[in-house]
């Protein structure tokens, strides 16, 4: 239950649904007090609009995804811990798994892997029946880390996890049965490494971040400030920057009810 409703409650407060709620408000409040249904068509305009500029996005992904960035090379370790939520199940019409948003997670692991950073990836993610179902997802990314020539010895799986809080539990099982106590290398979203390495912690795992999916880069803070045309497209709405500013206040969203269960 508590991971059904951790998808659909925050729903109601992202940008979009709360404008939503906020424009039922004023349908309602047209009818019976007409006065004072300009409040809340105002207040979702105003949401749509901050929530969908490019310079309100920007700032907000860059607040998560600057956080820890790599100041030197990373170092060797244990193992690579690689977070579910970049691939796609095998499910007609599509021919094979394929790669998400956030499919950039394997691809990184398994080139730190071939780089030599850690004899073992740890793969975690299990897939939801009313979200899709098919196979685990750490099936699925290991599929793919062979494509990319990580032998199958090397790939560890977690398939039963569904959030973040059960992914660092599981973990930690999975290194505790194979004597892993050292530090390992925590691949996931910039965006999500936040979070994901305070709950990683507080299970008592020595993780290194090794972001990846970056969504911002210097290049794209220099051309909004330096270019008149970026500048001006920054300003008017887009649903990719919609998408964007949803994604970083999941993020806020998450840290804030994960730590007030105590997983932080």
């Amino acid at each position: 239950m508590f991971l059904f409703l951790s998808k659909l409650l925050p729903l109601l407060i992202y940008p979009l649904g709360l404008s939503c709620l906020l424009m039922m408000a004023a349908l309602i409040t047209l009818w019976k007090r007409p006065k004072w249904a300009a409040a809340p068509m105002a207040g979702a305009l105003i949401i749509l609009l901050l929530g969908s500029t490019g310079w309100v996005s920007k700032s907000l992904v860059r607040s998560l995804e600057w956080q820890n960035i790599p100041t030197a090379e990373l170092p060797q370790a244990s193992a690579i811990v690689v977070l579910g939520g970049g691939v796609k199940a095998a499910l007609a019409p599509r021919p094979w798994v394929e790669l998400g948003e956030a499919g950039d997670r394997i691809i990184y692991a398994s080139r730190l892997y071939r780089q030599g950073k850690a004899p073992l990836l740890v793969l975690t993610g299990g897939r939801v029946d009313w979200k899709g179902g098919g196979s685990p997802e750490s099936a699925d990314m290991a599929e793919i880390a062979q494509t990319m020539g990580v032998p199958a010895s090397a790939i560890l799986q977690d398939p039963d996890s569904h959030n973040t809080y059960q992914n660092a539990v599981n973990v930690r099982k999975i290194l505790d049965a194979q004597g892993i106590q050292n530090q390992v290398l925590l691949v996931t979203s910039a965006m999500h490494m936040t979070r994901s390495l305070l709950i990683f912690q507080r299970q008592g795992i020595k993780v290194i971040a090794a972001p990846t999916d970056f969504q911002i880069t210097q290049q794209d803070i220099a051309t909004s400030q330096n270019n008149g045309q970026a500048f001006a497209l920054d300003l008017l709405p887009d649903t990719y920057y919609l998408h964007q500013s949803t994604k970083a206040l999941k993020e806020y969203i998450g840290l804030m009810v994960y730590r007030l269960r105590g997983w932080l």
